[in-house]
């Protein structure tokens, strides 16, 4: 793991074109809110180009503490939602997004387990270390400029959710037709990308209480605007 390069990398690819940055919810392990990964975030922000935040746990990050690997494909199945919700949480109460309050966070599958958990995000973190006996977090609430809560409703998220509708519409609901973008995971189903596209874009159509200027936010305009894109 080597942050300077990173960083150097990710100012190079940015000045020849790049629309964004993708990082893991952890580097090998190490969790992405680290002083070493500061300068990251300051050259991306400054660009106005987005993070695409994309979930990593590998079978080495086993389920029980008694064990040594994670069985049946749970680490990525369930294991990525809960590392996206992690990490955005690191971000969150490290300070970097008070530090670089301009950088934009694509959250993919739509903010994982976030959206779904909006009562225990919000309502728990608003009482941070009511839980917690061996570390003092009476100040760090203090140090933040926002609620909790309302930096997690200032990410993105997008629609790679296998084409499934309710955790579509929870998503949508909790950051917002001007945060979702479209997403499908293509190419992983047994289509081999038709099917999630095609089960994602009619999930999309059939949501009635959107207007037909949201949906095309959420299929292509979002993306446009933040990627940079000429409008069609």
């Amino acid at each position: 793991m080597r942050p300077k390069r990173l960083a150097k990398e990710a100012e190079r690819v940015l000045a020849n074109g790049a629309n964004a940055i993708q990082l893991h919810t952890n580097v090998d392990g190490a969790p992405i809110d680290q002083d070493a990964f500061l300068p990251i975030y300051e050259i991306i922000e400054k660009s106005g180009k987005p993070i695409l935040l994309h979930p990593i746990r590998t079978r080495e990050m086993a389920d029980y503490r008694n064990e040594t690997k994670s069985k049946y494909e749970i680490c990525s199945v369930i294991g990525w939602p809960f590392e996206t919700g992690a990490a955005l949480a690191r971000l969150v109460f490290s300070g970097i997004m008070d530090r670089y309050p301009n950088l934009k966070v694509i959250s993919h599958h739509l903010g994982g387990i976030i959206p779904y958990f909006e009562g225990r995000v919000a309502h728990s973190w608003d009482q941070l270390g009511a839980r917690t006996s061996d570390e003092d977090y009476s100040l760090l609430l203090k140090k933040l400029k926002k609620r909790p809560f309302d930096y997690f409703k200032g990410f993105y998220g997008d629609t790679a959710l296998a084409g499934a509708r309710a955790p579509t519409i929870c998503g949508i609901s909790f950051f917002g037709v001007d945060h979702v973008l479209f997403a499908s995971d293509c190419p992983f189903d047994k289509e081999k990308g038709r099917g999630y596209i095609r089960s994602t874009i009619e999930v999309i159509e059939s949501l009635d209480h959107l207007s037909q200027a949201d949906k095309q936010k959420i299929c292509h305009k979002n993306a446009e605007s933040m990627f940079g894109l000429k409008q069609r």
